[in-house]
């Protein structure tokens, strides 16, 4: 998928954004208007709606990614 903005993102293949982006194609932002932080599922609080998993389940795999690049700037100093 070629992007006016000159992103180019493969298809079947997605950026994940935060809460600022607008849903765009290839662009999988969390739910808006449905709970999304992770302390609002602490305790006993489990997600009800497919919405509030998916925002449950969004800022962890988006955490594992910036923890993979922080790892690869460690190791490649040319990165930064």
């Amino acid at each position: 998928m070629s992007r006016h903005d000159g992103i180019n993102i493969p298809d079947g293949k997605f950026y994940l954004g935060d809460a600022d982006y607008a849903c765009r194609p290839g662009v999988l932002p969390p739910f808006r208007k449905t709970r999304h932080h992770l302390n609002e599922f602490a305790g006993r609080n489990y997600p009800r709606t497919p919405h509030e998993l998916f925002n449950l389940k969004h800022p962890i795999l988006r955490l594992t990614v910036e923890r993979a690049f922080g790892a690869l700037k460690n190791m490649f100093k040319i990165l930064d």
